[in-house]
């Protein structure tokens, strides 16, 4: 969380009783307005902030009350358990007409209806809006809720009378006046006007605050925030900020002096009414999936049977027999057969509209998801990862993330939506916070600094390693100026501020009951997308579950190289036929044979595969998860190495350690074992193993490491280790950071990675094409993928208009028809580009010549333009790309041609018009061929770079290399020979670029030559 800025005295803190008047009696209070930083861009503190300050002052309760929002109470309810403080749940909300309300849940039907009444005013209006008008608001009545009215005197009186009457009407018992004194010097004024308006309307009043801060050195980020949000400069919000800095908790010895003591006791009296806590909420999966006549447990067992049969056809062995029943078991003592009847209900679907779909996680990868055809992973090839199955000692919940198809996900996220309603099903949110660049640009417009200077600025800060001042320096920029200091100071005080809400990349909440009576509903930026006003951290705090649905680019991929390798072998192919541990594959691994390979492409893997050269799946499991910065960090990747390599023995402090790391040869390279350490070695519960998973993942953002470091080297030290083995293990702890990888999901990327690296040696022409096809995705441009097939032997063609689809497409020898099905299963198809690699070429010009060719090939730009009905712009394209060579001759002909060609009149009975159909230069006496000089080599490869992205010609570099060769420029290839330290120059296309750079300014790129 930012820090208070500098300077600035805290508030004294007085003793949790709260003072004691002069009669010996002890002010009570409870806060029952209080906005947290998730009403975006108003609240100035954190819900953890404001329930720690109202501990400190001696509270009594403390209500949340963001505006038409609930998306901070789950953190100031886990703040609240920890520190026994009595929260309570409410909102803020401004009606249509102006009536300003506070709504408090007293109890969970209170809640449900709050919740309820949120997401109608949130669905109605767009994302990070809302609208609720007096029908609405009766119409969705939350009842079981305590309201506090916050009339504006400034109406005319008439109105508030109108407001008192309906709001009396509908909440006869269960209304107060919200009295708000902030020193605005018409207190007394204030008090009097709203004592008078509840005596004439018999309603009581009571103490509200009205917070937005927890202490009032937040002033500066308040004003700083209501800037922002009004897209002004924070010296000309004038009256629409806060007139003093008066809107922060305040102490019970301030409070009784402002107001009177019976609208202090009012509070604690309106607080006890509020019953309510988010432990009561449960939540219950969709129950439709169990036939009529078969309990949950029922069906997943029948379910299960039907994949044994499928999976094992001679049955399954007495192994994994005893394995199915255990997790079974396990499944029916938790209660979770619902979670996983749900997940196997989308992958049904996808399967049924011949989606690919890959299940991974800790649950994912076990007997019973294979059964189910959740994931492909057959246990026989990992069978040591069934220890990370559920867990009823770590009553860890079920994990399972399902990847599909990157380009149809989208069908079966609304087939979630159709099949449980908008009601009932909603993605779960992701809160954006502010980060440095965001903060400093966001604040230097509220300082009106220039944005070329902000961009700068932006570029130059780095947060870490030197001192901001000396980086400022470095970047030439005035530190000296007052609004750069002031910039700097409150950008970093922004940083790590929630900014809006966005949804999750896919993780979904489906329930049985109305979703919108558990937690709040409203519009994603995305059409037909809704999401929840919690994020996955908050459920996780909740116990609710959610089920992830993914996108996979690679999974796209591999569906494509499917279809493309059955439809010229004649014979469908699936994961399942694909065949597991072939040496040739592993063979091209170990080489570093990886364009294009999912997961194992980088460079960096690259550089480490001829290392540790796999030869078994278990080997690529490890592969893709030790080229992580967290095994980096933590020191782990030479000492696995070396051991691996047999340079350094193996060993073990003791029998329980070598449980938890003899799969990877004592060395901790997954989370998984970093857990199991901690229990068997320090003696962590299984729920402090899981607390201590979860602070891993957050140390850096929030600290929260250091308190685990204690009791983690202390048991170790009680238990009979070594001090420096226990230092090593919380290196190791804190190198994994934000980057632990799990065992489960590398599992689940090593079958992908193998398959698509069986492809790519196989296969290598529907391998390109497929990637090509699936664009964008991965490391590598199509440029470098397609140099990469033509190195492998594949014959790539050129687009043409007269063979080319919109996507690229595999061309099969004439005799094909003729080959047996083993040369069918070995033959090496020729790849040709399609459209979709034109740049500037609309998807419907494409469209259009493909279908008009259906009649014949064009003869003539002028018959392609006829026929086709193309636009100027695509031909264009379509020239530049010299994709018309086979009806002009070359590109310069092409342009010229194209130029004097225009699109046929609808309304006309003419054909194209064209320069080149008059008679006058039918006879070609105009010397076209003569006036058009033929493009040069070089100039074709730069317009093949500038149309394409790619080149089937010489690389560029070739044709500077005997230049380049006079000043002793090094190739590619020289380097290998070349000596350790020696200087060497090198030039080449740049593919790629490191972002963000490092701390010390490197960038890192990846040329070709």
């Amino acid at each position: 969380m930012p820090a208070d800025p500098p300077g600035k005295k805290p508030e004294r803190q007085l003793p949790p009783q709260g003072p004691i008047r002069t009669d010996g009696s002890r002010v009570a209070y409870a806060e029952l307005h209080c906005l947290s930083n998730y009403s975006f861009l108003r609240g100035a503190s954190f819900p953890e902030e404001l329930v720690s300050r109202a501990v400190e002052l001696g509270y009594q309760a403390l209500a949340i009350t963001d505006e038409c929002s609930l998306a901070g109470v789950v953190r100031a309810h886990v703040a609240a358990k920890a520190q026994s403080l009595k929260l309570l749940v409410g909102s803020e909300l401004i009606l249509d007409e102006g009536c300003h309300l506070v709504l408090l849940a007293a109890n969970r039907a209170g809640y449900g209806r709050l919740s309820h009444l949120l997401s109608c005013a949130r669905r109605q209006s767009a994302k990070g809006s809302y609208s609720l008008d007096r029908a609405l608001f009766e119409s969705e009545l939350p009842r079981d809720c305590l309201l506090i009215w916050l009339p504006d005197l400034q109406q005319p009186p008439e109105q508030l009378a109108c407001q008192a009457v309906w709001l009396r009407r509908l909440f006869a018992g269960d209304l107060w006046i919200g009295v708000q004194l902030l020193l605005r010097g018409d207190d007394r004024q204030r008090l009097a006007g709203l004592q008078a308006l509840g005596e004439k309307f018999a309603i009581p009043l009571c103490a509200a605050g009205g917070v937005m801060m927890h202490l009032p050195s937040r002033r500066i980020i308040q004003d700083t925030l209501t800037a922002i949000r009004l897209g002004r400069r924070i010296d000309e919000v004038g009256l629409d900020g806060q007139s003093n800095g008066q809107r922060h908790l305040r102490s019970t010895e301030q409070l009784a002096k402002l107001y009177p003591p019976e609208l202090l006791q009012a509070t604690v009296t309106i607080a006890e009414r509020c019953r309510f806590s988010l432990d009561e909420l449960r939540y219950e999966y969709p129950r439709e999936l169990v036939p009529e006549g078969y309990s949950a447990h029922g069906w997943l067992r029948e379910l299960v049977e039907a994949g044994i049969r499928e999976r094992w056809p001679g049955g399954a062995t007495a192994k994994v027999r005893d394995i199915i029943e255990h997790e079974l078991m396990l499944i029916r003592e938790l209660g979770y057969e619902h979670y996983f009847l749900t997940v196997h209900d989308l992958v049904a679907f996808a399967r049924r509209q011949h989606i690919l779909c890959q299940g991974r996680g800790s649950a994912a990868n076990s007997a019973v998801c294979y059964c189910l055809g959740i994931t492909e992973v057959d246990p026989a090839r990992v069978e040591v990862l069934f220890e990370r199955f559920i867990s009823k000692e770590r009553n860890e919940p079920p994990d399972i993330d399902v990847d599909f198809e990157n380009a149809r996900r989208e069908e079966v996220i609304q087939y979630i939506y159709n099949k449980y309603g908008r009601g009932r099903a909603a993605l779960a949110a992701t809160v954006i916070t502010y980060r440095s660049r965001s903060a400093l640009r966001d604040v230097g417009k509220t300082l009106g600094l220039d944005d070329e200077l902000l961009d700068h600025i932006a570029k130059s800060i780095y947060w870490w390693g030197s001192d901001l001042q000396e980086q400022l320096a470095d970047a030439e920029v005035d530190y000296s100026d007052q609004r750069i200091r002031m910039l700097v100071s409150l950008a970093e005080s922004l940083i790590g501020f929630p900014r809006h809400l966005s949804q999750h990349v896919g993780g979904f909440i489906i329930s049985q009951g109305p979703l919108t009576h558990l937690v709040p509903v409203e519009n994603a930026a995305m059409a037909d997308r809704t999401v929840i006003q919690w994020e996955k951290d908050d459920l996780e705090a909740l116990g609710l579950l959610k089920i992830d649905v993914l996108a996979l680019g690679m999974l796209t991929a591999i569906q494509k190289c499917l279809d493309l390798v059955s439809s010229y072998c004649r014979k469908p192919l699936s994961m399942q036929q694909i065949p597991a541990e072939d040496p040739k594959v592993y063979d091209m691994m170990g080489e570093a044979d990886t364009i294009g390979v999912f997961q194992i492409e980088s460079r960096a893997q690259m550089s480490m595969l001829p290392r540790l050269r796999p030869r078994c799946y278990y080997d690529l499991v490890i592969q893709i998860a030790i080229v992580r910065p967290g095994p980096i960090q933590g020191d782990m990747v030479h000492p696995y190495l070396n051991r691996r390599n047999g340079k350094e023995a193996v060993s073990y402090p003791s029998e329980a350690v070598r449980s938890a790391l003899d799969r990877t040869l004592g060395v901790p390279i997954f989370q998984e074992q970093v857990m199991q350490l901690a229990m068997v070695a320090a003696g962590f519960s299984g729920g402090e193993a899981d607390e201590l998973r979860r602070a891993m993942a957050a140390w850096k953002r929030k600290g929260g490491l250091e308190p685990y470091r204690d009791k983690l080297v202390q048991g170790m030290l009680e238990r009979g280790y070594e001090q420096d083995f226990a230092e090593q293990l919380f290196r190791q702890i804190k190198g994994f950071g934000d980057y632990g990888f799990p065992e489960s999901h590398s599992a689940s990327f090593a079958l992908l990675a193998y398959v698509s690296s069986w492809f790519k040696c196989y296969h290598p022409a529907a391998f390109c094409c497929a990637l090509l096809n699936s664009q964008p995705m991965g490391f590598y441009a199509p440029a470098q993928l397609i140099a990469d097939a033509r190195r492998h032997g594949v014959e790539v063609r050129a687009v043409d208009v007269n063979s080319s689809d919109y996507d690229c497409t595999l061309e099969l020898p004439d005799d094909f028809e003729k080959l047996t099905d083993h040369a069918r299963h070995t033959l090496a198809p020729s790849l040709r580009i399609g459209f979709r690699q034109v740049k500037g070429l609309s998807q419907a010009g494409a469209a259009a010549i493909v279908e008009a060719r259906t009649t014949g090939a064009f003869n003539s730009i002028q018959e392609l333009v006829f026929r086709s009905g193309i636009n100027k712009r695509d031909l264009e394209a379509l020239a530049a790309a010299d994709a018309l060579r086979g009806l002009s001759g070359d590109r310069h002909r092409a342009f010229w041609q194209a130029s004097g060609t225009e699109k046929p009149d609808a309304e006309s009975s003419q054909g194209s018009l064209s320069f080149f159909a008059d008679p006058a230069f039918a006879d070609n006496d105009f010397g076209v061929d003569v006036l058009l000089p033929v493009a040069s080599e070089g100039q074709n490869i730069v317009a093949d770079y500038s149309s394409n992205g790619f080149s089937l010609r010489r690389h560029p570099v070739a044709l500077f290399r005997e230049h380049l060769n006079a000043y002793r420029v090094n190739t590619a290839s020289e380097l290998e020979q070349s000596d350790n330290e020696a200087r060497v120059k090198v030039t080449g296309l740049v593919t790629c670029r490191q972002r963000p750079m490092t701390a010390a300014g490197v960038t890192f790129i990846t040329m070709e030559d």
